[in-house]
């Protein structure tokens, strides 16, 4: 039988299928920050779009308008964020999916779009997923929480350091 896949922008009655199936594979997010992402998705300030598999909650990614990030901010680049599929659904194309139904969006109003990627093994698949997809790095080297790593700086290992990736968006 093959999988039923719909990509549609969240609704309010979303908000604790989503965090009832996060907190099922351990990657919760907190009801107020899901709830926080409908209320600006209502505010045009974030585009929120949901996977579903078979008629259930597969994953779900964001489109920031203006990004935390400095250079995406300056720049007017939307950002992909919190770019999650769950576990068991991985490898099955919900991912590829998600992607091209928010760049699609986001070439409507922007020429570019950016993401920021962890540099630790656990975003492999994710880094080498940008990469076929036609991201580039930036060019400003890693950052960690948005700021420059200067040569000889320390910093931890962790989801906070990346290396930040364009697409240009052919219209």
């Amino acid at each position: 039988m093959e999988d039923s896949l719909e990509i549609r922008q969240m609704k309010n009655s979303d908000t604790q299928v989503i965090a009832n199936t996060l907190e099922l594979y351990y990657m919760g997010k907190s009801e107020n920050y899901i709830a926080r992402c409908f209320e600006e998705n209502q505010a045009g300030a974030r585009l929120t779009l949901i996977a579903s598999c078979n008629g259930k909650f597969a994953g779900w990614l964001h489109l920031l308008t203006t990004s935390s990030y400095p250079f995406f901010a300056d720049m007017k680049i939307p950002e992909i964020n919190n770019f999650e599929v769950i576990p068991p659904l991985r490898r099955r194309g919900i991912g590829n999916a998600l992607m091209e139904a928010v760049e699609q969006k986001a070439k409507e109003t922007h020429g570019k779009v950016g993401i920021g990627v962890g540099l630790i093994m656990s975003y492999g698949s994710a880094q080498r997923m940008y990469a076929r997809r036609g991201y580039i790095p930036d060019g400003k080297g890693i950052m960690y929480d948005n700021q420059p790593v200067e040569p000889g700086q320390t910093v931890q290992a962790d989801h906070n350091l990346a290396l930040f990736w364009v697409k240009q968006l052919l219209k």
